[in-house]
């Protein structure tokens, strides 16, 4: 039987972006004393879309965010694919492609979930911006911690919410190669002036193995450019190279067609660049002694699977649930791994096969995807041709618990 540990216990959260925040939310829920640990300055604003779709809905309900949410909501009305010679073949709702539920999913700039995330806590949880872990030291009976300030603390316990590239991760459990899965695919992200009067959409151009998108939420003065294409190693000597990376990333797209060159040019001129490869983050256990590890620093699914934000927002609630309902934290954390892997690795799955639709790697998939957008007969069938059923099953794939019935 599940009882409530002592409270409050002091719990460190390494990243303030989606995970860590919802994560301290539930922990202060159940009282717990919580302090978040952020290098940026901030909590980092704007961002491109993401959604909130099936089980994680259900969290920010109970959270209260979903009017905030819905206020936010950007509304992607049509994906539009066009040819290799920029010529428009047709369109999709957004949801035929991702599995999603129109008029029930939410889909909100990642940096507008994160200051709805912040809103709750600021007054309740101690936040540290611009500050990180430096050294961790879990003597067994607590943990020792020295940040990159100096400040030295201890902690019962020690969360690694801190993304795909997490510290926690690389300081508990070693480097991140043995846990890093590369899917094939590197991309450019950054923002352009709406030279191209988009709103509610996206557009995208393919070639075999290479894409280029165009996406606005809302009629305003910027969108976003993707630049995606296949490579079969890691390009990781570019990620010490600025000037590297736009030259990669330039000599995969030459074509003078469409708006390809003008978001070659962007590329090279953003300050906002975020260069990446596409890859997820397989463990065989996400903790060690005191320290556990969520979000994408746990399990990433990278964002073709479109579900990273949505499965940190149900892993957080999970694993604060068993926090709170049982008094080792060794016990609540194999109870959070239960009830949380299978549903992590459905939604990482859902990767393998988004990269077909958006950046198909063969010129047959490329047509047949094609064939399928120039004469899309039903919804139905446009999202069993794009795997979208598959996807919706795996974005509730999970039935969340009542721990408030128990604590």
């Amino acid at each position: 039987m599940s009882h409530r540990p002592p409270s409050p216990r002091r719990v460190l959260i390494s990243g303030a972006s989606i995970a860590g925040p919802a994560l301290a939310y539930w922990l202060d829920r159940y009282g717990f004393e919580v302090t978040v640990v952020e290098k940026a300055p901030a909590v980092r604003g704007g961002g491109y879309a993401i959604d909130v779709r099936g089980t994680a809905r259900e969290v920010v309900d109970r959270m209260g965010l979903l009017p905030r949410l819905r206020a936010a909501h950007v509304d992607s009305q049509r994906i539009t694919f066009v040819d290799a010679t920029g010529e428009t073949v047709g369109s999709l709702r957004p949801e035929q492609m991702t599995g999603g539920e129109a008029g029930l999913d939410v889909e909100v700039r990642r940096g507008d979930l994160a200051d709805a995330l912040y809103a709750l806590l600021r007054d309740r949880v101690e936040f540290l911006f611009g500050d990180s872990i430096a050294t961790l030291d879990d003597s067994g009976d607590a943990v020792h911690v020295v940040f990159d300030s100096g400040t030295r603390r201890t902690f019962d316990l020690v969360a690694g919410a801190d993304g795909l590239h997490s510290n926690t991760r690389r300081l508990v459990f070693g480097p991140e190669e043995p846990f890093h899965r590369y899917l094939g695919y590197v991309f450019a992200g950054f923002t352009l002036p709406n030279e191209f009067g988009l709103a509610h959409e996206g557009v995208i151009w393919n070639k075999p193995g290479r894409s280029a998108v165009l996406y606005a939420h809302e009629p305003s003065e910027r969108v976003h450019g993707f630049l995606t294409f296949t490579r079969g190693t890691p390009p990781f000597d570019a990620f010490r190279d600025p000037r590297a990376q736009r030259d990669l990333v330039a000599a995969h797209f030459p074509e003078q067609v469409w708006h390809v060159p003008r978001l070659v040019e962007a590329m090279r001129e953003a300050d906002d660049l975020f260069f990446d490869i596409v890859s997820q983050i397989h463990m065989p256990s996400w903790s060690h002694g005191r320290v556990v590890l969520a979000g994408d620093a746990a399990h990433a699914t990278s964002f073709l699977s479109g579900q990273g934000s949505s499965v940190s927002l149900v892993g957080a609630y999970v694993l604060a649930g068993e926090l709170a309902t049982h008094a080792s934290h060794s016990d609540a954390f194999a109870a959070y791994e239960r009830r949380m892997r299978f549903f992590a690795e459905r939604n990482q799955a859902l990767a393998t096969g988004g990269g077909t639709v958006v950046t198909p790697t063969t010129q047959e998939q490329i047509d047949a995807r094609n064939a399928l957008v120039r004469d899309p007969r039903t919804a139905a069938e446009a999202m069993a041709a794009t795997g979208a059923e598959e996807a919706r099953a795996a974005h509730s794939g999970l039935v969340l618990p009542d721990y408030a019935t128990t604590v």
